[in-house]
C-alpha cells in the first residue's frame, strides 16, 4: 500500500479510515506501532531502512509509540504532537480540517519589514498561543509587520528558549495544541502580520532526543558543535537525514501557513554534498508556499555571501543573513559583559 502522504515519514490518517505509519530505522530488524489502547501492529520493511504500514484501529487522537526489535518503545521522530512532553507517547494529528480564513494572504518578502522577535512563553502572563494572539492587533498598530517566533519544537521541562528542541515536528505542548498555533498564524494574517519561525537544524537537545534509537546516522561522525552532536547531512546514509530536515522546513509552511524561517547558527550546519542542504531547505520553503512570498534568513557567524547568492551563481538562494555582530557589540557596550561567546567584542562603534 502506497497512500498519498503529506510527509515522507510520520503518522498520517487516511480518508478511508485508519492511519498510515512510516519511519526510518535502518539498524532495526522489527518495528511495531504500539497503541496505548490496543495491541502492537508490526510495520513492513521497505527499501533503504524504512518501515511502513496501515493500522486500521488507529485514528486521529490516538496515542502511540514505536517498539523497536521487541524491546523498548519510543516516540515517533516525526510526531506532530507530544501531549505529555518529549518522553511521552506521540499523538496522531490531522491538519486538514482546520478552517483557515487567510486564503487571500499573499505572504511577505524581506524588504521594508519591521520584525518583532517573540518568545511565546514570556510574551504574555499565560504564555500560550491563545493569549499571544489577543495581542497581535496591538503589535500591528505599533507598526510591526512580521512576528518572528523563537523555536517551538517540543523540549523537556516547563520552560525553555526553544534552542534545545528534540521533536522537531511537534509544537511544544506548553503553548497549546497544534491547532492553537494555526489559530495564532491565521489571526496574525487577519491583522496584516506575517509570521516567521526560528528553527534549529544544527543540533538537537540532550534530553528527549531519541533519533539515535532509530538510526545512529542522524548524527555526524566527522563534525561537532559546541551544543552537541552535529547532524549528518553529507556522510553515510545521509539521504534520509536530509529528507527529514528538508521536510520539516516545508511542513511549517504547508501545515501552519508560516511565512518563512530564520535558520539558527547555519555556520554549524556542515555539508559537503553537491547541493548544500540549506539550498534544498530554501527551495522546499518556496515550493511549500505555493506562490505566497516567503522570507528565509540565516544566522551565519561567518557571514558567507554564498548564503544569499542565487543558485545560478552557486549560492544557496536565501533572502538574507542575521547580523549578530551588531547585537553582540551593542550588548557589551551597554552591559560591560564580554565573556563566553561575547569574548571577541569590545563594544566599540568600529565593530
Amino acid at each position: 500500500m502506497n497512500p498519498q502522504r503529506r510527509l515522507p515519514v510520520g503518522a498520517e490518517p487516511l480518508a478511508e479510515g485508519g492511519v498510515h505509519f512510516r519511519v526510518w530505522a535502518p539498524r532495526r530488524r522489527r518495528v511495531e506501532v504500539l497503541l496505548t489502547d490496543s495491541s502492537a501492529v508490526e510495520l513492513q520493511p521497505q527499501a533503504d531502512g524504512y518501515f511502513a504500514g496501515l493500522v486500521a484501529s488507529a485514528r486521529v487522537g490516538s496515542h502511540y509509540r514505536y517498539r523497536l526489535d521487541g524491546g523498548d518503545a519510543f516516540p515517533d521522530p516525526v510526531s506532530r504532537c507530544q501531549p505529555e512532553g518529549p518522553h511521552g507517547p506521540s499523538e496522531v494529528v490531522d491538519p486538514s480540517p482546520f478552517p483557515w480564513t487567510d486564503r487571500h494572504w499573499r505572504g511577505v518578502s524581506l524588504a521594508g519589514q519591521v520584525i518583532y522577535e517573540m518568545h511565546v512563553g514570556t510574551f504574555t502572563r499565560e504564555g500560550t498561543w491563545e493569549a499571544a494572539a489577543r495581542e497581535l492587533p496591538e503589535l500591528a498598530a505599533a507598526g510591526i509587520t512580521v512576528v518572528e517566533v523563537l523555536p517551538v519544537a517540543e523540549f523537556p521541562g516547563r520552560f525553555g528558549w526553544g534552542y534545545d528542541g528534540v521533536a522537531l515536528f511537534a509544537p511544544t505542548r506548553l503553548y497549546g495544541t497544534p491547532d492553537a498555533l494555526r489559530r495564532f498564524v491565521d489571526r496574525a494574517h487577519a491583522v496584516g502580520l506575517g509570521v516567521v519561525l526560528d528553527v534549529v537544524y544544527n543540533h538537537l537537545g540532550p534530553d528527549g532526543n531519541y533519533l539515535s534509537q532509530y538510526a545512529a546516522e542522524y548524527h555526524s561522525v566527522r563534525h561537532a558543535t559546541e551544543w552537541g552532536e552535529a547532524l549528518n547531512f553529507d556522510g553515510e546514509r545521509s539521504g534520509p537525514v536530509r529528507e527529514f530536515f528538508v521536510a520539516n522546513a516545508g511542513y511549517w509552511i504547508d501545515e501552519f501557513h508560516i511565512d518563512g524561517l530564520r535558520l539558527d547558527a547555519t555556520h554549524r550546519i556542515y555539508d559537503d554534498s553537491p547541493e548544500h542542504v540549506l539550498a534544498a531547505i530554501g527551495r522546499r520553503v518556496r515550493a511549500a508556499a505555493m506562490g505566497r512570498a516567503t522570507i528565509v534568513v540565516a544566522e551565519d557567524e561567518s557571514q558567507r555571501g554564498r548564503m544569499i547568492r542565487p543558485a545560478e551563481k552557486s549560492g544557496f538562494g536565501l533572502d538574507g543573513t542575521w547580523n549578530d555582530d551588531f547585537h553582540h557589540s551593542a550588548f557589551v557596550a551597554l552591559t560591560g559583559v564580554s565573556d563566553s561567546f561575547l569574548g571577541d567584542f569590545r563594544g566599540e562603534p568600529q565593530e
